[in-house]
């Protein structure tokens, strides 16, 4: 690993322990945001575009360090700034730091992995680079998946980084507009483990699962018609 693979590693790992060691995580939970809400609301209500630029750029960096809590910042974006501002901020600051950490993934890690791994994924990383973006789809859709592990695991793969940042701002709006939503009602949350239902992550899974059967099934269709015409 080069020295600045190595300075960005410890740059990063020394902001993860300033956050724990500051005792920063506690305002990441429910009860954190429901206590500082009335200063925020005073905040936003004097400076509302200060506000909107310190959360935009809080949310890139704890997203970027995949650092917990992703959830609360969506709800206090719904709770500070309403559905629509709410849905644009996050919805920026969640793609912009996901790929920050993909980047940062790919930088630091792929080389490493494709050359030491590099046959046994070959199978891995052709499927990537055919079907990479509707993969990737999926895996936004369904919020049962770790956010920050997606982000880490795609940077080992060969998705162009393009890709990455449109497929997974598209992909993560449904649940961006859950939590969002759900944060314009912040008063009457008691948990965070009845905002999505067992129903609604099944919807999101077959939305996600959708785009792979239709192309599959198109597939099969153009083989078909190839076939017949032989």
């Amino acid at each position: 690993m080069t020295m600045k693979k190595i300075a960005l590693v410890l740059a990063a790992a020394l902001l993860v322990v300033l956050f724990f060691a500051f005792d920063l995580q506690h305002l990441l939970t429910l009860d954190g945001l429901k206590a500082g809400m009335a200063g925020l609301t005073d905040l936003r209500d004097t400076s509302p575009i200060l506000l909107g630029l310190a959360y935009l750029g809080l949310y890139v960096v704890a997203t970027a360090l995949s650092l917990p809590g992703a959830v609360i910042m969506t709800l206090a974006g719904g709770a500070l700034f309403g559905l629509l501002w709410g849905m644009v901020l996050v919805s920026f600051a969640s793609s912009i730091g996901a790929t920050l950490a993909f980047l940062a993934s790919r930088y630091v890690l792929r080389e490493t992995v494709q050359a030491r791994f590099g046959d046994r994924l070959k199978a891995l990383n052709d499927g990537v680079r055919k079907d990479g973006a509707f993969y990737l789809f999926t895996l936004r859709l369904v919020p049962v998946f770790p956010f920050f592990l997606i982000n880490l695991l795609m940077g080992l793969t060969p998705i162009r980084a393009t890709t990455f940042y449109w497929v997974s701002q598209l992909g993560m709006l449904a649940g961006t507009l859950v939590y969002v939503n759900a944060g314009t009602q912040l008063a009457r949350i008691d948990g965070l483990g009845g905002i999505v239902s067992p129903g609604l992550l099944a919807s999101f899974a077959l939305l996600g699962v959708f785009p792979l059967l239709a192309r599959a099934a198109l597939g099969w269709l153009g083989r078909y018609q190839a076939w017949r015409h032989d």
